[in-house]
């Protein structure tokens, strides 16, 4: 770019710095954006970019490879049932390890190291849990172990933290009540669950696909805006498929709770969560009430 065009990139960043100052978002990492540690830096240092510019950006991380990693290590086998996995109560002790005590702070420091201000949370902290169980392929109920979903959220961690101009880091744990011990929540859910407790103004799904895709073989087919009802229209006549109904039923879910729009982006684009919120066309699907 010469240094005209820099400009004009400022200058088409320019009403959305002014929408956005003073508003939350909150970005969900996951996929691949969590595995390449070039792009992991990349985004980290773009949510120190969101934070000098005035918005309160909050992250909630995922570390599904890692944990199967560890648990391979420790050896446990990895098993899934309808997406979530199966969680037994010496596997509970290693996904905790990895999401809160080596993935979390990892990525503190990361931002830290851009010279941003960050906190580390456990997940446990700011999530209530109760367990759920699983649906296999036959549609028999599955036992998941410490598996669980959302039934509330703690905010004062999070409002101490952005109080202090710092962006909490999230992991995707919960405390069940009674016991305190901790359950495993899938990410996408937790982070859909605190965009509706917090009414954000952007949930951000950062992950290795486009987008919502027409064909999903053809990543040129990239749907760039939908309307909750044309997610529904998508969802039965089986454009939208697989791994993304839940993805897309907690956006809608979110919207219908206040959040006002939700993002997909894919996390292996170079500066994603940038090109999404600070350009006019952005990169990835959005979606709207």
């Amino acid at each position: 770019m010469n240094p005209i065009e820099k400009a004009d990139a400022l200058i088409e960043a320019l009403p959305y710095l002014q929408a956005f100052r003073g508003k939350t978002f909150l970005i969900k990492m996951g996929g691949a954006a969590m595995e390449d540690p070039a792009l992991v830096a990349m985004v980290m240092r773009d949510v120190v970019f969101l934070e000098v510019a005035g918005i309160n950006p909050i992250v909630v991380h995922g570390g599904g490879k890692a944990i199967s990693a560890a648990m391979a290590a420790a050896g446990l086998e990895a098993r899934f049932v309808g997406g979530l996995r199966v969680t037994t109560d010496e596997a509970i002790a290693i996904v905790a390890r990895v999401l809160s005590d080596e993935i979390n702070p990892g990525l503190v420091r990361m931002m830290r190291g851009f010279g941003g201000k960050a906190l580390g949370i456990a997940g446990h902290e700011v999530f209530v849990g109760e367990k759920t169980t699983g649906t296999d392929a036959q549609g028999k109920c599955v036992d998941l172990g410490r598996v669980g979903e959302v039934v509330g959220c703690r905010l004062e961690p999070l409002a101490a933290a952005l109080a202090a101009g710092e962006v909490p880091v999230i992991s995707p744990l919960a405390a069940e009540p009674g016991s305190s011990l901790p359950l495993n929540i899938n990410a996408d859910l937790a982070a859909a669950a605190l965009a509706k407790a917090l009414c954000v103004a952007k949930l951000v799904y950062l992950s290795d696909v486009p987008g919502l895709l027409a064909d999903a073989t053809d990543p040129a087919s990239l749907i760039q805006s939908v309307t909750c009802s044309e997610a529904e229209a998508l969802i039965a006549d089986g454009t939208i498929s697989g791994g993304m109904i839940p993805k897309m039923r907690s956006a809608m879910d979110a919207l219908n709770a206040g959040v006002r729009k939700v993002h997909f982006v894919d996390g292996r684009q170079p500066h994603a969560l940038l090109l999404e919120i600070f350009t006019d066309g952005g990169i990835g699907t959005e979606v709207v009430r």
